[in-house]
């Protein structure tokens, strides 16, 4: 691992003939870092209904290179089309929804979202980080297998209940 000197006055001495450099602020080289801790992230966002598809492809287009330019991978982009919002935003009650499924780094998703966020057409994003969805989920499946199910224990035999029936129907009498 490399080691990046953060503060450039470093120190001589000279001690009997022996020169030590001590480097103040030692740390770790942070792109190094980076290449370990790629996550799935799940990135929707709304682009304005007025913008016309050209536009929409190269906005797209541009995000996609912020990611690969950044280390990242895209794993899938879909456009989920034209949709009704449930509430205004920016004045707009409609908008196109694009989803992008990207492999990246916390840093990445931070520079992205300033993207998104200072970009005209888009009103409206949300980044989820699906490694922690996907682990909930097999959490739960977990849980939901361990049960016991009521349709796979076996049905009482029928001669069973008809006779049970016909008990009760009989009055004891004596």
């Amino acid at each position: 691992m490399s080691l990046t000197v953060a503060s450039k006055t470093a120190r001589r001495k000279v001690n009997e003939g022996i020169v030590t450099v001590k480097a103040a602020n030692c740390i770790p080289d942070a792109r190094e870092e980076r290449n370990e801790m790629q996550r799935v992230y799940e990135v929707m966002f709304i682009v304005r209904p007025d913008t016309q598809d050209e536009e929409v492809d190269k906005l797209i287009a541009g995000f996609e290179a912020t990611v690969t330019n950044g280390g990242g991978t895209v794993r899938s982009t879909e456009k989920m089309g034209r949709r009704k919002l449930a509430y205004l935003v920016r004045k707009f009650s409609e908008g196109n929804y694009i989803l992008l499924t990207i492999e990246a780094d916390g840093q990445l998703v931070h520079e992205l979202e300033r993207r998104l966020r200072v970009s005209e057409p888009v009103i409206k994003f949300i980044t989820v980080r699906m490694d922690e969805e996907q682990k909930r989920l097999d959490k739960i499946k977990a849980i939901r297998a361990t049960r016991k199910k009521l349709s796979a224990q076996p049905v009482a035999p029928a001669e069973d209940t008809e006779a049970h029936a016909a008990a009760e129907a009989t009055p004891a009498s004596a």
